[in-house]
């Protein structure tokens, strides 16, 4: 038979942490981020996503190491790789080679290979920067208007229909226009990205400004908010370090789903024309130049729509895990 419980140093004398332990040892809590990470692991689409995320942002920052070991400088020309009768490369499957390990571009002969490294650099600035813009300006708004409601959430809600009905390609294409190659201290490609950024950026953000503003709704009415107002606690602090800290897992996951809306976005711009310009490498850009040979040489347009879909189908998968890893009414 068992002993009983009231049996001195048995276990009614043991704390309770130790009765679930079945002896001496505490049970130990895990906290949010631990929880979210064990689940995160059991997802391996979301680790695969993760780990190609990883691999383009470190292959983007070391885009020169990468191209002297692996390729060649992105903006020089190669005859000698090219059929000067017919403009296209001398060897099968777009020029593929050991040396050129994803072929070469018609007419000049570029390694195909070394400007998508390079354009990786450009759409991936673009969109994390414009990303993190979007986040900045929408949190910011939808906390307010989520938080005070009244005639300044209307002032902010119709603000952002504004904006959504607002047509960015439109507005894109005009501003590019008109903007002068010099402009705002900045000139060349350094305009051009700061300008996409944006645009990207400044119009973007009423969409994660909706989604915070009604997480924002919904929060302010739980008791740790009343708890901080009836210890006195100001609205700054109330917004900054009661509702921000809440509104961190929503935000994560939807600048992860954002990021590849931004690369396609980026990609579009480039293609009209409008983006970055050649000889700068871009993703967009060389689909636009692709579109002329794309009947004879479809590697040329492979190349940069393949890194794209890769691009955004890690994103997206990650974004996608993230979101159930975060999400509290998970088991």
């Amino acid at each position: 038979m068992t002993a009983p419980l009231d049996v001195p140093g048995g276990a009614a004398d043991a704390p309770p942490e130790a009765v679930l332990a079945g002896g001496g040892v505490a049970v130990q809590g895990r906290s949010l981020t631990q929880i979210a990470w064990l689940r995160l692991k059991r997802d391996r689409w979301a680790l695969a996503g993760g780990v190609v995320v990883i691999l383009l942002i470190l292959m983007a920052i070391f885009a020169p190491l990468v191209v002297k070991l692996l390729g060649h400088p992105p903006n020089d020309f190669h005859s000698d790789q090219i059929d000067p009768n017919l403009g296209l490369p001398a060897h099968k499957w777009g020029g593929i080679s050991g040396s050129y390990l994803l072929g070469v571009e018609p007419v000049n002969g570029r390694d195909l290979f070394s400007r998508v490294v390079y354009g990786a650099r450009i759409s991936l600035l673009i969109a994390f920067l414009a990303t993190l813009l979007s986040v900045v300006i929408g949190t910011t708004f939808g906390v307010i208007a989520g938080y005070f409601g009244g005639w300044i959430d209307t002032l902010i809600s119709r603000t952002m229909d504004l904006f959504l009905a607002f047509p960015i390609l439109v507005f894109a294409l005009a501003l590019a226009g008109v903007i002068p190659d010099q402009a705002f201290g900045l000139n060349g490609d350094a305009l051009r990205i700061a300008l996409l950024i944006f645009i990207i950026g400044f119009f973007n953000w009423p969409y994660i400004g909706r989604i915070v503003r009604g997480q924002t709704l919904s929060l302010r009415e739980r008791e740790f908010v009343d708890a901080a107002r009836s210890l006195g606690a100001r609205t700054p602090y109330i917004l900054y370090r009661e509702l921000l800290p809440n509104l961190a897992a929503p935000i994560l996951v939807y600048s992860t789903l954002l990021i590849p809306t931004n690369i396609l976005f980026e990609a579009a711009l480039s293609y009209l024309g409008v983006g970055v310009r050649p000889p700068t490498a871009t993703w967009g850009g060389m689909l636009s130049d692709a579109t002329t040979y794309y009947r004879v040489d479809s590697t040329f347009m492979l190349v940069p729509g393949i890194a794209i879909f890769i691009t955004v189908l890690a994103f997206n998968v990650l974004g996608d895990g993230l979101r159930d890893a975060l999400d509290p009414r998970a088991r």
